[in-house]
């Protein structure tokens, strides 16, 4: 192609043409590079982010930010844990920068197994677990949600009605089906259990389905116990496989032990199953994208096989995962005065949202609304499922300049002793029977 293109060019000069074939080629050029990208259409904004951007652009003294699904101190401040300060300071000039694994730091992986099947597990000591450190918990479902495509390609992904929206974005992603199930009844603005139960009974046979360990994103609503082990039998009965994405284990009552319950619970019944943990919440490591995906297997030969196709998917998306995260996490969990420490500060986060939940209920109740607060306190977690509808959070932030998702979820590591009282006039204000 080269060479007719300059044997044309020679003739046109030869002949005086030239003058009139390049203009007429340069437009055709410039036009044939500008279409490539010219049928892109901005994407649509995401709603939290949309949230914190209209928050930033108030100038109002008063302004409060509930939208954000990150923790603040009592003065809503970003919070750095002491245990974690003290592990870098470890780190700190002692490790090279070398890639890690594809699968990630084997230490940071042994932890957080310890963290999510227990400390003696069986499991762990068969060697049963197929486990890959994972971009924290959305690298982690994502990771799962190909593995899943790949290898059961006509499956597909039962996921909660609501749950956290990305959920649908990283199946979607994966290019898996997805169905829902009932979960939220938004009456008791607490789980609807039976419908959860027809759903789990009605699905077909060997089915996925995405369960949140704890902490239910965005509702606060998690099963108890006890229904727990009905969700779990039926899913024996049923031959489902279940998904546990973990994002808040210790964050959502203080205690990793309780939190785990669901996961323990099915380990008991005999079920295999996946599990995504994410260290952005508990640790406040929200910026190191750090956390873990873990398979439980029949055997170790399966296990061997699963991770090897767990970190060939890695591979083409990001290679390998990054160092800094993962250090800090393994320097915690595997010393025991760091580990100590990371428990303290950590039921002290889940005790300040539980107090802020306490006293925004108390602050409601003072203001004479004859509305039922209750489920502030059921719920459990960084989020409240306030019930508010559209309306009534456009105007919180219209007038009282408070900012949230107009599912009217409150991220309650926003409420603070010095917010929590205007906060409670603003809701009674716009909740307000007609």
């Amino acid at each position: 192609m080269a060479m007719v293109s300059c044997a044309a060019a020679a003739a046109a000069a030869a002949t005086g043409r030239h003058r009139r074939w390049a203009p007429a080629f340069a437009p055709a050029a410039a036009r044939a590079m500008a279409s490539w990208f010219g049928h892109v259409e901005p994407a649509a904004k995401d709603p939290i982010l949309g949230v914190t951007e209209a928050f930033l652009a108030d100038t109002s003294p008063d302004k409060m930010n509930v939208g954000v699904g990150a923790y603040r101190d009592d003065d809503g401040k970003p919070v750095v844990l002491d245990c974690v300060r003290q592990a870098e300071q470890r780190i700190a000039g002692s490790m090279n920068m070398e890639y890690l694994p594809m699968g990630g730091s084997v230490k940071m992986i042994d932890e957080s197994l310890k963290l999510a099947y227990g400390e003696g597990s069986e499991l762990i000591k068969d060697k049963r677990i197929a486990a890959v450190q994972a971009l924290s918990g959305t690298g982690g479902c994502r990771l799962f949600a190909d593995f899943q495509k790949r290898f059961l390609p006509d499956s597909q992904i039962y996921i909660p009605t609501p749950t956290w929206a990305n959920h649908h974005n990283i199946w979607r992603d994966a290019h898996v089906p997805i169905k829902t199930f009932t979960y939220y009844h938004p009456e008791s603005r607490g789980l609807d259990f039976s419908g959860l139960m027809d759903d789990i009974k009605n699905a077909p046979d060997g089915s996925f389905f995405l369960l949140h360990a704890c902490a239910h994103n965005p509702t606060g609503v998690d099963p108890s116990e006890e229904q727990w082990r009905e969700i779990s039998h039926q899913f024996k009965v049923k031959k489902h496989f279940p998904f546990f994405d973990m994002a808040y284990q210790g964050f959502a009552s203080g205690d990793p032990e309780r939190d785990a319950k669901a996961i323990r619970i099915f380990l008991e019944d005999g079920h295999q199953i996946g599990c995504a943990q994410s260290f952005a919440k508990n640790m406040g490591l929200y910026g190191q994208r750090t956390g873990c995906l873990s398979i439980l297997c029949d055997d170790e030969t399966q296990a061997v096989a699963v991770k090897s196709q767990l970190q060939q998917l890695a591979r083409p998306m990001y290679s390998n995962p990054p160092l800094h995260g993962a250090l800090i996490v393994s320097t915690i969990l595997f010393d025991p005065e760091l580990k100590s420490l990371w428990l303290k500060e950590v039921k002290g986060m889940a005790d300040r949202i539980i107090g802020m939940r306490t006293a925004l209920k108390e602050n409601l109740e003072k203001l004479g609304s004859p509305l039922s607060w209750e489920h502030i306190t059921n719920q459990i977690g960084m989020f409240c499922y306030s019930g508010m509808k559209p309306e009534q959070v456009d105007r919180l932030t219209n007038e009282f300049h408070i900012y949230m998702t107009r599912n009217g979820r409150i991220s309650m590591a926003g409420v603070t002793t010095g917010n929590v009282a205007y906060l409670a006039n603003a809701i009674h204000e716009v909740t307000k029977p007609n």
